[in-house]
């Protein structure tokens, strides 16, 4: 099958090369345009961010926040900047992308971004700095049936990059705001070359400390480059970009309570102290590093006036590692004696049945296991990480004061590594035609990928007396996987235009095949296969006679692969787990006229054989030696229904207005099995966590000459923490406030220099941001950013 679609993807381009003649380059100024609500000739909500959202946010914000102010979509970061990765969530109408669930497709100009997961995925953020975004596309509920996402259950988001300009630029940025936050970005645009060819090249780099302890080492650098060349039936284009990112994370909130205690803390601590019990909470241990390469070529050709084939190719690299400082060492190799897990020089492999009685506290000088005094009473009592008071016995065993004088305690970091490597193309082709008179587009095409993920666990000994330094060779290897995959699809589609009436029928279908590939005992290879059905969508547009308004309607089948993650866990019946799906149903209204553009949007979506894990963590804290513990399985599913309103219009030509409202009643559908859906949490009819009922956004935006500036506030309704519906974080609203001049009388040198500043949560709002896992991360507080840009 590969050769087959490798000598198919060889053939288009040289068909396209072929083409030969040369024509003017399509025009363009690598601009946002203004606001538009949704695309015409779409029979589903479909929105696109305007040049206000992207003013609303700073150059340090990752590009996932300008989504934010759309209807039906909400996103949430732990970092006031976006840094940390683990604490970010994208929830579309009843779908979420988050720690725990990806629901919500990722394409990067229609490439697909491999996934979303912390273990080996990325999202936008990784491959787009913020300063080369031109806009980004959120198809609610579904997506065009060509998109190529295997988490798209509740839509996609394609974000896309700048396009080079026509005219030589050179454009240098500083930025400095709260937290120690210093950005620096640089882009030459080469103008055209030739007639027919242009490009940009550009470097970024940023880094902040955390808005809570300010004791985090964030650092990014960021390199992209970006080439179209047109032609007269042909145009080219390609994008590379390399990241380079260390984030420090941030911790959950485990309760109402504890939110309501300390409401600007997330129980992280900045010093390090010694006391592993205390220092497992040591932000700088808590860190996301990963590396992203992502490159991709387009060749776009019109074989004729009527016909088009497009072929894409793209090669993605991950490579990272996240951290954690467990409070002890595993005793992974049985010494007798002193310790080599403490001492060095021996590495464990493979998975091991630990409970707590293998696990080493505090040695001596020469490395021996010490127990602490029975009749010890601690000298202080620390709660855990969930805010839960460890037992008497735990608290002895954690206090030094309960050893002997010289008593050295121990610790560990553990590193999960993770790498993927994945290459793939895509074929697309449109026929335009008449059929008895009427317009007819006929759309095809195939995706093939080729990925292979690796992942494996070590642990290192830190010497808890020096402040944290570790030895660079671990004394235990937990596991050590290798897991390929393969993807293909292929989709079919046909829209015919009858007077004012567009119809359009579609079906797809997705063949997904993964293997775990284990490093240490071939014996548990295994594998599985998750193929879709044959996937309907459809839907109709109506061009009324009222100018500028447009009716429409449309149905889609949608579906999530089962991945690697699943084969993680041995104890999982694969047989059993079906991939999960869903279906989307909408109806409404588009308008646009003179200064008023207005969208009205009812929707209805039924997410079946829901995907959940059963582990082993308990409300004592977490197993840190967890390994291939739990299981998942298919548990019912989720149904939402509402509608979203959206109105943006020009009061004057310098003031302009937007508001947009959505609401949502998301619920959860039991498994079926009442022991099951206890054990989770899950009531059937409960509100689905993490899922607001009403969001309302409103915004002013005033431009006149070298001035702008503009004010935006986001009410964000109740949202539930767990599925078991007992713990309800507040409502907030966050105000977020920009303001620009733009000075460009300073000759030939220099071209135009300009000064924004944005005030994110201007009030300074405390509220509770991400939710997953039946936890919550706090919001970040007010936050201001200062940028100089000057264009030469």
């Amino acid at each position: 099958m590969e050769q087959k679609l490798l000598k198919t993807s060889l053939l288009a381009v040289a068909v396209a090369a072929a083409s030969g003649a040369m024509a003017q380059a399509q025009e363009s100024n690598g601009q946002v345009l203004e606001e538009v609500l949704v695309k015409a000739k779409t029979t589903y909500g479909n929105n696109v961010v305007s040049e206000a959202m992207l003013q609303q946010q700073t150059p340090f914000t990752s590009v996932n926040a300008v989504i934010d102010t759309l209807p039906g979509v909400s996103v949430n970061e732990g970092d006031v900047y976006g840094f940390d990765d683990w604490s970010t969530s994208i929830t579309v109408r009843g779908f979420s992308t988050n720690l725990s669930e990806q629901q919500v497709g990722t394409t990067i100009d229609g490439i697909p971004n491999g996934g979303s997961n912390y273990g080996g995925g990325a999202k936008a953020n990784r491959y787009v700095d913020p300063a080369n975004l031109r806009d980004a596309d959120v198809s609610l509920g579904t997506a065009d049936i060509a998109s190529r996402s295997l988490e798209a259950l509740g839509g996609t988001i394609n974000y896309m990059t700048a396009t080079p300009e026509d005219e030589a630029q050179l454009r240098a940025q500083l930025s400095v705001g709260e937290f120690d936050a210093r950005r620096g970005y640089l882009r030459y645009d080469t103008g055209l070359i030739g007639g027919n060819t242009r490009a940009w090249v550009s470097y970024s780099f940023q880094d902040a400390t955390d808005w809570d302890t300010q004791t985090a080492e964030n650092e990014r650098d960021h390199f992209a480059a970006k080439l179209v060349s047109s032609f007269e039936r042909l145009e080219i284009s390609g994008y590379l970009s390399y990241d380079d990112i260390q984030e420090d994370n941030y911790q959950r909130v485990y309760s109402e309570a504890q939110f309501d205690a300390i409401p600007d803390a997330d129980g992280l601590t900045g010093v390090w102290t010694g006391v592993p019990f205390e220092d497992q909470l040591f932000r700088q241990g808590w860190s996301t590093l990963r590396e992203n390469l992502l490159g991709y070529v387009n060749f776009d050709f019109d074989l004729n006036e009527d016909l088009n084939i497009k072929t894409s190719l793209y090669h993605h690299q991950n490579e990272g590692r996240g951290d954690w400082l467990p409070p002890y060492l595993i005793d992974a190799t049985p010494d007798g004696g002193p310790q080599s897990e403490f001492l060095g020089g021996t590495v464990a492999t493979g998975e091991l049945n630990v409970d707590t009685s293998d696990r080493i506290f505090f040695v001596d000088a020469a490395g021996n296991e010490l127990a602490p005094d029975p009749n010890c009473v601690p000298s202080y009592t620390v709660e855990n990480w969930y805010g839960v008071l460890p037992s008497a016995t735990a608290q002895q065993i954690a206090d030094p004061s309960c050893y002997p004088d010289g008593a050295v305690a121990v610790q560990s970091f553990r590193n999960t590594h993770y790498e993927k490597d994945r290459t793939g193309l895509s074929i697309d082709l449109t026929w335009d035609h008449q059929v008895a008179g009427m317009d007819n587009q006929i759309r095809g095409g195939i995706w093939y990928e080729d990925q292979t993920r690796d992942e494996f666990r070590d642990w290192h000994n830190v010497d808890t007396r020096s402040g944290f330094s570790f030895n660079a060779e671990p004394y235990y290897i937990q596991y050590d996987r290798t897991y390929p995959q393969e993807v293909f699809k292929w989709y079919l589609q046909d829209s015919l235009t009858t007077d004012a009436l567009t119809w359009t029928l579609g079906i797809k279908r997705f063949s997904v095949e993964v293997d775990r590939e284990d490093n240490f005992d071939p014996s548990l290879n295994t594998g599985l296969e998750s193929d879709s059905d044959t996937l309907f969508s459809g839907g109709v547009v109506w061009e009324t006679p009222v100018d500028g308004l447009e009716a429409f309607a449309g149905y889609s089948e949608n579906f999530k692969a089962l991945n690697d993650l699943i084969l993680e866990r041995p104890a999982a019946d694969f047989e059993s787990i079906e991939p999960e799906t869903s279906e989307t149903m909408e109806v409404g209204l588009r308008y646009s006229a003179g200064r008023l553009r207005a969208t009205a949007v009812y929707f209805q979506n039924d997410f079946e054989n829901r995907i959940i894990f059963l582990g082993a963590d308990t409300i004592a804290g977490p197993d840190f030696a967890i390994g291939t513990n739990g299981t998942f399985f298919n548990a019912g599913g989720i149904e939402s229904q509402g509608f979203e309103l959206a109105v943006d219009f020009g009061l004057t030509d310098s003031l302009n207005a937007y508001v947009a409202y959505s609401y949502n009643d998301a619920t959860y559908l039991g498994t079926g099995d009442t022991t099951v859906d206890g054990a989770n949490g899950i009531v059937p009819g409960n509100r689905v966590a993490g899922i607001p009922e009403n969001m309302f956004v409103a915004a002013l935006d005033w431009a006149s000459g070298s001035w702008n500036a503009g004010v935006s506030a986001k009410y964000t309704g109740d949202r539930e923490v767990n599925q078991s519906n007992t713990w309800t974080a507040d409502a907030f609203t966050i105000t977020d406030l920009y303001a620009g001049v733009s000075l460009d009388d300073f000759g030939n040198f220099l071209d135009d220099l300009r000064l924004d500043l944005v005030v994110n949560n201007l009030f300074d709002e405390e509220y509770l941001g991400t939710i997953a896992s039946n936890a919550a991360w706090i919001g970040g507080p007010r936050t201001y950013a200062l940028t100089l840009t000057a264009d030469f």
